[in-house]
């Protein structure tokens, strides 16, 4: 073997053994699904409809919004659960007398019912649930909220009180 291979070789060696030994200066390069999403800095802003009770006090339930057929047919059948203060906001598209059943609907619902102005028109309370009975109130509505059953008699939530909606889109 030349000395100039003998040298080049050994170089190669020393220069390999000198960067296993030294930690590295700058991390890897993260692959691209482990990049951090800039758009979760920001705070993600939920649907909401706020109510408010006679003594003035609001409540916020975070809601799914269903406007399409399929989803307004089949609303929360088959859930087992719905969180405390979480709903179902119905865009029925049209301010009619609406009507509900509980069919493959398991857990009890109160059913509030909100004319266009976006006042309540009436509540369902406690529907049962597993059956094709029509809940209705005798009033016409545009927009339906299913909330855990209960909710609205523990939250003062009666015919007249006050709603707002936040970010649903397609609602003025």
């Amino acid at each position: 073997m030349s000395t100039y291979a003998s040298v080049a070789s050994g170089l190669v060696i020393a220069l390999a053994l000198a960067a296993c030994d030294r930690p590295a200066t700058t991390p890897a390069a993260a692959p691209p699904e482990a990049a951090p999403d800039v758009r979760s800095s920001r705070p993600v802003m939920m649907p909401r409809v706020v109510l408010t009770a006679a003594d003035g006090s609001e409540h916020p339930v975070t809601v799914e919004v269903v406007r399409e057929e399929r989803e307004l047919q089949r609303g929360l059948m088959f859930r087992r659960h719905l969180d405390p203060d979480a709903g179902m906001l119905f865009l029925m598209g049209e301010e009619r007398q609406q009507s509900f059943w509980m069919k493959n609907t398991v857990i009890p619902l109160d059913m509030i019912f909100i004319h266009a102005d976006f006042t309540v028109a009436g509540v369902v309370e406690n529907a049962e649930p597993q059956t094709l009975t029509s809940r209705y109130v005798d009033d016409t509505s545009t927009y339906v909220l299913e909330v855990n059953g209960g909710w609205a008699r523990k939250h003062g939530i009666g015919r007249g009180a006050k709603t707002r909606f936040e970010n649903v889109r397609g609602v003025p």
